[in-house]
């Protein structure tokens, strides 16, 4: 695998992670398959063990769409949650690994932090499904959500967080665009992306400084892209190819050795200029991925704790203009 160890900015635990994945096939995930890799993530979760879900109820549900049904895992505290928004949640995984169980820990530790419901999509994943199998899925999935929380879901909620990491939180953006253009039933408050994929690979200083030995590499890369297929100038995969005027404020999360680094700086700042109320954080010494990883990397609490945080105060902030939003959609 080979990563700089002079480098002086690594957390001492990510370095022991990066080191142990280096001694696996996972460091080369693009010369397996991907029935290959997909049963090694599986079996290194199980290795694990279970997740504490002490707390929380969870029930796993469907949606109804054009294309069948997707499956959805709705998380409650189980002492109520509070009145607000509910976070439909996209995982991450190059749109070809991941699932309900994948990111599992991410939104127990979500919804406890925040106490607001958080309902994850298992959307259709590449190859089987290439794009735009995964934003079809994720716009359907959120307007049904949108429509069915208080019967279906049992949900007493106020609007949708959309939220996700890497390749979920493109796909996060890639809805907020669609459903600020075309309302759902309940607004749009607010959208948390965590180190997205936001364009085609491209030449980024952080490509260059992260590209190898940083868990995500060039070559895993261009095999995501390469299963996934999607147009690289087509605005539901391209988040810098449509308008960012009218977008819900954002909380934008990157790890300063994330060869997608600089890609998640620049799209806050397009954001930005565009008006858009942002918020940006970066865990300086971390990797991408490190949010469904914190149980290999403990340090990544704090920075998920940061985040639960400050997504907690948008949420708070926005809502004046949410309210206001829903009484146009009603």
């Amino acid at each position: 695998m080979g990563f700089d160890m002079s480098v002086s900015a690594i957390r001492p635990d990510v370095r022991v992670f990066l080191e142990n994945l280096s001694r696996t096939p996972l460091a080369r995930m693009e010369e397996l398959g991907v029935e290959r890799v997909r049963a090694l993530s599986k079996g290194i979760r199980a290795a694990r063990g279970g997740v504490d879900q002490s707390g929380v109820i969870v029930r796993d549900v469907y949606a109804q769409s054009a294309s069948g049904k997707i499956g959805l895992r709705c998380y409650e505290a189980d002492r109520g949650t509070a009145s607000g928004p509910v976070i439909v949640y996209f995982h991450g995984g190059g749109f070809v690994l991941g699932d309900l169980d994948s990111h599992h820990g991410v939104c127990l530790a979500m919804v406890r932090a925040l106490r607001l419901p958080v309902v994850s999509v298992d959307y259709r994943l590449a190859p089987e499904h290439p794009w735009p199998a995964a934003p079809d899925d994720a716009e359907a999935a959120a307007r049904w959500i949108a429509a069915n929380a208080s019967i279906a879901l049992n949900l007493e909620a106020t609007g949708l967080v959309l939220a996700g990491d890497s390749a979920g939180a493109n796909l996060a953006a890639v809805t907020a665009r669609v459903l600020t253009d075309q309302p759902a039933t309940l607004p749009l408050v607010a959208q948390f992306l965590i180190y997205p994929c936001v364009t085609p690979k491209r030449a980024t200083r952080s490509l260059t400084e992260n590209g190898e030995g940083f868990f995500l590499t060039h070559a895993a890369i261009d095999w995501f892209e390469a299963n996934y297929r999607a147009p690289p100038d087509d605005p539901r995969f391209n988040l810098l190819a449509f308008d960012q005027s009218g977008m819900p404020p954002t909380l934008v999360v990157t790890a300063s050795l994330d060869p997608l680094r600089d890609e998640g700086r620049c799209y806050a700042g397009m954001l930005i200029e565009a008006g858009v109320s942002v918020v940006f954080q970066e865990a300086v010494g971390n990797i991408h991925g490190c949010f469904s990883m914190s149980a290999a990397i403990p340090s990544t609490s704090k920075d998920m704790d940061r985040a639960f945080e400050a997504l907690r105060s948008l949420i708070s902030d926005a809502a004046p203009l949410r309210d206001m939003a829903r009484m146009s959609v009603e």
